[in-house]
């Protein structure tokens, strides 16, 4: 509330879907599973969250403290909505009152080259946005918990780490078993069983295809047969972490295309020494700027065409925002989630390759804190230190504490997980 107050508000009204709920979870430790819902907070009253049916008591339970109130709206269609209250009464129940000033809190939002009036531009339904604008001013406040800088949610307590940490383990072992387990011959549903998820909340949708629709990166398993030489990518990721990897399902450079036999010496190899550098560049003070410029260096080129954004900020949502960015003066810092996050997209013969794994930033008095708290996860991020620097090569800096079980690791060929690319 002091965060509001200083921007000049009364209130602020945070909304949340399936998909979307990052920021009302982290506020509350609620999410609006199969509906919608609004976090509202006013100064001076207890917060309020407004929900469908199938949510009201799960929210009135909220770590927050919240009472909870319900509007059929936010619920699923043909359910019972006869004696539904008007959500501009409830709006009021609440404590919005006319004239308040509104922060609306979406999940992103926007600058002033995007759109016109980036402050008033708000990533809400638009009948929600229309009734709290029939109720005040209302300006877009995501960036009170987004902000790659002072946002909230940009720095994670310890023992929100410690749970990142617990899933980004799981997750990175989901996808090593897919890697260790692959074999020509089985289905893409075959071997997205392998991943075996635990039934914790993901931050996205497993990821596993092949042939040609590996391309794309983003798709989910079929019946498609995996073939020796194919291209193949995947995913998986719990809520605070996620681990990819992509290229051949190929033993050698014989089973490549012909025009791409060099795979693994022109194109893997040097992303891997970018992936390198990119883990020893990094650590508390380092401005997104320059990690940025020393990626691009490598892989903004007309061969490897890297995509996105080389790394990026990681929280319940996979993707919070990025300081890695051209010319980026915002500098990571102790108590920071970030993910190693650099796609290559060649649009050739050599397909592509990926190292996508989580790490956390932390100074000598966090990572006391957390080796004396959880020393079971300290004694695993020891170990993936070690194994860096011992089996890899790389040597990250002391605040630097890698998360992923498959931090650094990236075979040329899938189908010989056990050859890895290395300095040693």
């Amino acid at each position: 509330m002091d965060r509001i107050a200083a921007k000049g508000l009364d209130a602020a009204v945070v909304y949340a879907d399936r998909e979307h709920c990052a920021n009302i979870s982290w506020l509350t430790g609620f999410d609006p599973r199969f509906e919608e819902a609004l976090l509202i907070a006013v100064k001076g009253k207890e917060p309020v969250i407004v929900t469908g049916p199938e949510n009201v008591g799960l929210a009135a339970v909220s770590m927050l403290g919240t009472s909870s109130l319900l509007w059929p709206g936010f619920g699923l269609l043909g359910q019972d909505r006869t004696k539904a209250v008007p959500l501009p009464e409830l709006l009021a129940s609440a404590g919005l009152e006319k004239g308040h000033r509104i922060g609306a809190v979406g999940w992103k939002y926007f600058l002033p080259t995007e759109v016109a009036s980036a402050d008033s531009a708000v990533d809400l339904p638009a009948y929600v946005a229309a009734m709290l604008a029939a109720i005040g001013p209302v300006t877009n406040a995501a960036g009170l918990l987004m902000h790659p800088v002072d946002g909230l949610r940009a720095e994670v307590e310890i023992e929100e780490l410690a749970r990142f940490e617990f899933l980004a383990t799981h997750g990175s072992e989901s996808v090593k078993r897919v890697i260790f387990g692959l074999k020509p011959g089985m289905t893409e549903f075959e071997a997205a069983s392998l991943m075996q998820p635990l039934g914790y909340p993901l931050c996205c949708h497993p990821m596993l295809s092949t042939g040609e629709r590996a391309r794309f990166g983003v798709g989910s398993p079929s019946d498609a047969v995996i073939e020796r030489g194919a291209m193949f990518t995947t995913a998986f990721g719990y809520q605070g972490s996620l681990t990819a990897r992509a290229g051949f399902v190929a033993e050698s450079a014989d089973e490549l295309p012909a025009n791409a036999r060099d795979y693994a010496d022109a194109f893997v190899a040097r992303y891997w020494e970018a992936a390198a550098e990119w883990y020893e560049t990094i650590g508390i003070g380092v401005t997104g700027g320059e990690l940025d410029a020393k990626m691009r260096a490598r892989l903004d080129n007309d061969f490897f065409r890297l995509a996105l954004n080389p790394g990026h900020l990681i929280h319940i949502d996979e993707w919070m925002h990025s300081p890695v960015r051209p010319g980026s003066t915002e500098a990571f810092r102790s108590s920071q989630a970030i993910q190693i996050d650099m796609i290559p997209a060649p649009g050739n013969s050599y397909f592509t390759t990926n190292i996508e794994d989580g790490i956390a930033l932390l100074d000598e008095w966090g990572r006391a804190e957390f080796a004396e708290r959880f020393p079971e996860a300290w004694g695993r991020i020891e170990a993936r230190r070690a194994f860096m620097a011992d089996d890899l090569g790389i040597r990250v800096k002391p605040e630097v504490l890698p998360f992923s079980n498959l931090a650094g690791w990236l075979p040329a060929y899938l189908l010989k997980p056990d050859l890895a690319i290395s300095r040693v």
